[in-house]
């Protein structure tokens, strides 16, 4: 019946989204495994597993045809995102060598406000009083985690390049916005290979242990690929608003895990600056769903 059909709709909608939500929040868990100390060896293995992954998984899911056509169809804004997405892979993997995981997922947990933010600057979009206050809250937020680095107790790379994921998001969340053929799958395809291309020129080596290449492939292939085949096909089938309340899973997990499997203990200014961009987030995303149910889908989160 119509109705049952889309109540299981739904349902599997929302198990996909908890699902990618929680094979992201592993990442940082998986990267403190690996005994690869040069970052750009494990940039361009996880770059290799996931372009694979997402090739494989377009061509057996479309067709050869189909597959080609949405490359071929992405044109320069789905050119841009992939430049984008492979900034912040590649900083993701880099700054996970200077900073805590923690730094990096909630300074990304304010990417959909960053993108308001600079939707509102860039294109003048309409922006209520509550969006406005949230974006000041993150902005708060962020200032909190990244002082920190500031008084030289941790490395201003680190959460540099965090930042830096979080603004390359946000810009890739607004030209997903405002340029619909754009598709998330070929665009990611496309970011991990010139991810993988560039770390080929910066590796000091491609040789790891059978060990770390099957970290490697649970890095790359699941962790980024099948997380984002996850998303991309569950957001399809709830409102964008809730997809996004249920992403909030993977900043606050993430440095859960780290913590219980690893130790990393989040510092104060981190656990405070943090709490206020979730805070932010998750009030923002409750008044959006409540206001506009069926608006457009969010940009996964970095990686």
């Amino acid at each position: 019946m119509p109705g049952q059909h889309s109540t299981q709709s739904f349902r599997n909608g929302v198990l996909l989204i908890i699902g990618s939500a929680l094979v992201w929040s592993f990442g940082g868990t998986i990267s403190r495994f690996l005994a690869v100390h040069d970052s750009w060896t494990v940039v361009f293995w996880r770059s290799l597993f996931a372009a694979s992954f997402l090739l494989v998984y377009m061509l057996a899911t479309s067709g050869f045809s189909a597959t080609t056509a949405m490359f071929r169809n992405m044109g320069w804004a789905g050119l841009a995102v992939a430049c984008c997405f492979a900034v912040a892979s590649t900083s993701f993997v880099v700054a996970l060598a200077y900073t805590t995981v923690a730094n990096i997922l909630l300074m990304q947990a304010g990417v959909p406000l960053l993108a308001a933010l600079l939707a509102w600057i860039l294109f003048r979009e309409a922006a209520t009083t509550a969006t406005k206050l949230a974006i000041a809250a993150v902005i708060a937020g962020v200032g909190i985690m990244v002082s920190e680095s500031l008084t030289g107790r941790v490395s201003p790379i680190g959460d540099g390049l965090a930042l830096l994921i979080a603004c390359v998001f946000a810009i890739a969340t607004v030209l997903t916005r405002r340029h619909a053929e754009v598709k998330m799958l070929p665009a990611v395809c496309l970011a991990t290979t010139m991810a993988g291309v560039f770390a080929c020129f910066m590796a000091g080596g491609f040789a790891v242990s059978p060990v770390d290449l099957g970290l490697l492939v649970l890095f790359g292939a699941v962790n980024l690929g099948a997380g984002l085949a996850m998303f991309s096909n569950g957001a399809r089938l709830i409102p964008a608003a809730l997809a996004a309340l249920i992403g909030t899973l993977e900043p606050v997990l993430g440095p859960i895990w780290v913590w219980l499997i690893h130790n990393e203990v989040p510092s104060p200014r981190t656990i405070i600056g943090g709490l206020v961009v979730f805070v932010a987030l998750l009030a923002h995303l409750v008044v959006q769903a409540r206001m506009q149910p069926q608006i457009k889908e969010e940009f996964p989160h970095a990686h």
